[in-house]
C-alpha cells in the first residue's frame, strides 16, 4: 500500500493505492490519526484502490465518526470491487461517497 497525503486549507488529502488489509490497515490508520486533529474535511481518493478488507473498514468507520462531530469526510474514485463492500456492509449508506 502506497499513501500520498497533503493538508491544504484545512483538507487532508489522502490518495491510497494498493491494498488494504490486516497488515496494512495499521498504517493507514496512522496516516489518517497523525494530522485528522488538524483538519475539517478529509479527502480519499481510492482510484488506485485494489482491495478493501474488514481491517480496512474498521479504519475508515473510525475517521468517519472523528470527522463527524467537526467535519466532513468524502470518498472519491471508488471502483466496483470496493464499491460492492461498501454495498454489502451498509457503509454505502453511511459513507459520502463521490
Amino acid at each position: 500500500m502506497d499513501i500520498t497525503k497533503t493538508i491544504d486549507d484545512g483538507t487532508m488529502h489522502m490518495a491510497v493505492k494498493g491494498r488494504i488489509n490486516t497488515i496494512t490497515a495499521p498504517d493507514f490508520e496512522t496516516a489518517i490519526q497523525e494530522d485528522i486533529d488538524k483538519v475539517t474535511r478529509l479527502d480519499i481518493d481510492f482510484a488506485d484502490l485494489d482491495y478493501l478488507s474488514s481491517a480496512g473498514l474498521r479504519v475508515i468507520l473510525g475517521a468517519q465518526k472523528a470527522m463527524a462531530g467537526k467535519g466532513e469526510m468524502v470518498i472519491h474514485n471508488v471502483n466496483e470491487t470496493v464499491m460492492e463492500v461498501f454495498e454489502v456492509t451498509g457503509f454505502a449508506t453511511i459513507l459520502t461517497i463521490e
